[in-house]
C-alpha cells in the first residue's frame, strides 16, 4: 500500500464513520420518540424501547452506507481541494484513473461491510428486535389480521418429495413470539382442487425437519364424490397429537411479517422459490432479492460521484457548500432508489433491471460530471 493510498483510506474512513454516527444518532432519536407511546403498556418498559431502537441500528447502517460514503468522501476531497493538496497530487502525476482506483479500493471495504450488514447482521437484529417487542407487549404477530394468517403449500406423495398430489391451505389465528401456533386450521385439496380433508388443532409446535406437531386435533376426511345428500360418508377422527409434514416452516411464517428490505438475500431467494412453486406472486421478493445483491455496489457509484468535487477550486464553493450538495445528492439517490422499486413493482419491470437502474443512472451522472471538470 502506497503512502497516498493509505492517506486517502484513513481520511475517508474517518469521515465516513463520523457521518454514519451523526445519521444513526438522528434516526435513533426519531425511533425512540416513536416508541415512547408504547412504554408501560403490558411489560414493555423504557429498557425494551432502548433495546428495540439499538437493534434497529444495523438496518440503518445498511441503508445509509452509500449516503455516508458519498458525504464523507466529498468532505475529504473538498478539504484536499481547499488546501491545494489535490492540485499537488495531480501535479505529481496522479491521473484521474489513479485517483479513481484509490477511491475504488477504499470503497471495496465499504462494499464488504454493507453486504455483511445487509445479509447477516441486520436480518438477525431485526428479528430479535421484533421478538423483544412482541414478548414484552405479550402480543402475537397476527393480531392485526381479522381472520388470522393464511398461507399455502403443496402436498406430495412422500412428504417433501415425490409427485404433487394436492395443495394445502393453512390458517393460523395467532403466532406467539416463541413461534408456536394457536388456532390452526388446515384445508387439503386434491390435484383437481376438491376438498378432501379438514384438520383443526388447538395449537402446533415445530419439531424440526419440516414437521409440525399438532395438539387437540380434529380431522374430517371427505370423499372425492361428496354431495349434499351424502354427508354421512364423511369420516371424523379426533386425536391428542398428530404430525404434519409441510414445506411451511417458522422461518417462512416469519417472512410473511418481515419487511423484505430487512431480509437476507438467502431468505428472499428461498421464499421466492416457495411462492413460485405454489403459483403465487413473487415479484416483490424477487425485486428485494436483486436489490439486496446490487445495493452494496452503490457505494462505488457514490465514490464516483464524489470524485469530481476534488477538481473544484475553493472559488467554486466552500467545503460546507459541497457537503450540502453531497447531502442533496444522497437524498435524491435514496428517493430514486425507493421510487424505482415501487414503480417497477407496479409496472412489472424485470427485477434485475429495476434494482440496477438507479445506480446506473447515477454512475452516468458521475461520468458526465467528471468529464466536465476535467475539461474545465
Amino acid at each position: 500500500m502506497t503512502v497516498l493510498q493509505k492517506y486517502f483510506g484513513t481520511e475517508i474512513i474517518r469521515a465516513v464513520l463520523f457521518v454514519m454516527l451523526a445519521l444513526l444518532a438522528l434516526f435513533s432519536f426519531f425511533d425512540l420518540m416513536a416508541e415512547l407511546p408504547s412504554v408501560n403498556k403490558g411489560g414493555y418498559h423504557l429498557a425494551h424501547a432502548f433495546a428495540f431502537v439499538f437493534l434497529g441500528l444495523p438496518g440503518y447502517i445498511y441503508e445509509f452506507m452509500p449516503i455516508a460514503v458519498l458525504i464523507g468522501t466529498i468532505f475529504v476531497l473538498a478539504q484536499f481541494a481547499s488546501n491545494s493538496e489535490f492540485t499537488i497530487m495531480r501535479a505529481a502525476s496522479m491521473s484521474t484513473w489513479k485517483a479513481g482506483s484509490m477511491l475504488a479500493k477504499v470503497g471495496l471495504v465499504f462494499v464488504v461491510l454493507t453486504f455483511l450488514f445487509g445479509e447477516l447482521i441486520s436480518p438477525f437484529c431485526s428479528k430479535w428486535a421484533k421478538d423483544v417487542k412482541m414478548t414484552a407487549l405479550g402480543a402475537s404477530v397476527t393480531q392485526e389480521f381479522r381472520t388470522g394468517l393464511w398461507t399455502k403449500d403443496l402436498v406430495r406423495e412422500n412428504g417433501l418429495e415425490g409427485s404433487i398430489v394436492g395443495s394445502r391451505f393453512l390458517n393460523v389465528k395467532e403466532i406467539l413470539p416463541n413461534r408456536h401456533l394457536i388456532g390452526v386450521k388446515v384445508y387439503e385439496f386434491d390435484i383437481n382442487f376438491s376438498l378432501v380433508r379438514e384438520i383443526t388443532a388447538a395449537r402446533a409446535e415445530y419439531i424440526g425437519k419440516n414437521v409440525w406437531r399438532l395438539f387437540d386435533v380434529a380431522e374430517t376426511g371427505l370423499p372425492k364424490t361428496l354431495t349434499a345428500q351424502d354427508m354421512s360418508s364423511a369420516s371424523s377422527l379426533k386425536s391428542e397429537t398428530k404430525e404434519m409434514v409441510s414445506e411451511i416452516t417458522p422461518d417462512i411464517l416469519s417472512v410473511l411479517f418481515a419487511d423484505p428490505d430487512r431480509m437476507s438475500a438467502y431468505d428472499l431467494a428461498a421464499f421466492s422459490r416457495h411462492l413460485a412453486d405454489n403459483k403465487q406472486s413473487s415479484e416483490r421478493y424477487e425485486m428485494a432479492f436483486w436489490k439486496k445483491i446490487t445495493y452494496p455496489f452503490a457505494v462505488l457509484v457514490m465514490m464516483a460521484l464524489a470524485l469530481p468535487f476534488g477538481y473544484l477550486h475553493a472559488r467554486s464553493g466552500g467545503v460546507s457548500f459541497k457537503i450540502f450538495v453531497g447531502i442533496m445528492i444522497g437524498m435524491v439517490f435514496y428517493l430514486v432508489n425507493s421510487l424505482f422499486s415501487h414503480v417497477g413493482l407496479l409496472n412489472t419491470w424485470p427485477a434485475l433491471v429495476t434494482a440496477l437502474a438507479p445506480s446506473l443512472l447515477f454512475l452516468m451522472m458521475a461520468m458526465i460530471a467528471l468529464r466536465y471538470v476535467e475539461r474545465h
